[in-house]
């Protein structure tokens, strides 16, 4: 017979959550918008949020910096429903996946319109697909989610984000070779990550995921040297990065993909840095060794 766990990680199990949905409404209040804006003081470019635009940043009816819908529609597990890790247990919207690592591996945004301060939204999620796939650290599992924010019947937002679930790694394995940043960056600006900033990241976004604040936990049971920082507010300052280029340029930001590649922590400070190609930017976050941690992409219209 088989185990919940073998059971757990059959394809044909797993997928029967794809099509499962969730509808999550929530008001655009200006409270954690400003508190986004103090979290990213000295961070961000984005003219919206720098000097006196800045200073007046939360008023009714401003349009809210992309992507920072990520700090809203928040699921709310209750405290006995979190697993060892601080993460929500199996089950829900998410296939209940048995395997322990589970991050946030990638997303491709089309900006469609701007969510504004004071109005009522809705998140509209969707399990688009569910594969199960054979790594170098043997078992992967990815869940592709598809995404979209509404104001009333106007479509603003469509994201598709990628899960990746996988197993530990096993005594003795070797990681991989880093793969080196991109050279040739037009535009770059140094990240100093802290606990602090870290801390108040994982308060806005509700996540409370022990790699981000609990550094015994990460050294004894993942295996990191620090605390990680979060794969979405790397990407929140890479995109604030390019609205400040296509600010420079006169244009305006329509689409945004980024994939994580290998882990930051509050260790060592990180570029966020990219270049110009056309009508796209290229992006990345760049390791303090050169590596590349972030791999991103922005279209301008």
């Amino acid at each position: 017979m088989q185990t919940d766990t073998q059971r757990t990680v059959d394809i044909d199990v797993l997928r029967r959550w794809v099509g499962r949905q969730e509808v999550l409404e929530d008001r655009i209040d200006a409270g954690p918008a400003r508190r986004m804006r103090a979290t990213l003081d000295g961070l961000v470019g984005n003219p919206a949020l720098t000097g006196d635009a800045g200073a007046s940043f939360g008023a009714p009816g401003q349009t809210l910096p992309p992507p920072w819908h990520w700090i809203y529609f928040l699921p709310e597990p209750p405290r006995t429903g979190l697993g060892g890790d601080g993460h929500p247990k199996l089950g829900g919207l998410l296939p209940p996946v048995a395997l322990p690592r589970r991050m946030w591996a990638g997303s491709r945004l089309v900006f469609h319109d701007g969510l504004r301060i004071g109005e009522v939204a809705r998140k509209v999620s969707t399990v688009r697909d569910v594969q199960m796939k054979e790594g170098r650290s043997g078992r992967l599992c990815f869940v592709t989610m598809h995404h979209e924010v509404f104001s009333g019947d106007v479509l603003k937002i469509t994201e598709e984000q990628d899960i990746v679930y996988r197993e530990e790694a096993a005594p003795g394995d070797k990681p991989a070779a880093p793969q080196p940043a991109p050279g040739g960056a037009q535009f770059s600006r140094q990240v100093d990550p802290d606990p602090v900033l870290l801390f108040r990241y994982s308060a806005l976004t509700f996540n409370s995921h022990r790699i981000h604040y609990d550094r015994p936990y990460n050294a004894e049971v993942e295996g990191y040297a620090g605390l990680v920082v979060h794969g979405p507010l790397i990407a929140t300052l890479l995109l604030d990065s390019a609205i400040e280029q296509a600010a420079v340029r006169g244009r305006r930001l329509t689409e945004f993909s980024f994939r994580a590649v290998s882990p930051l922590l509050d260790t060592a400070p990180f570029k966020v840095a990219g270049a110009a190609e056309g009508d796209t930017l290229k992006l990345w976050a760049e390791g303090a060794d050169g590596r590349l941690a972030t791999q991103a992409s922005a279209i301008l219209a």
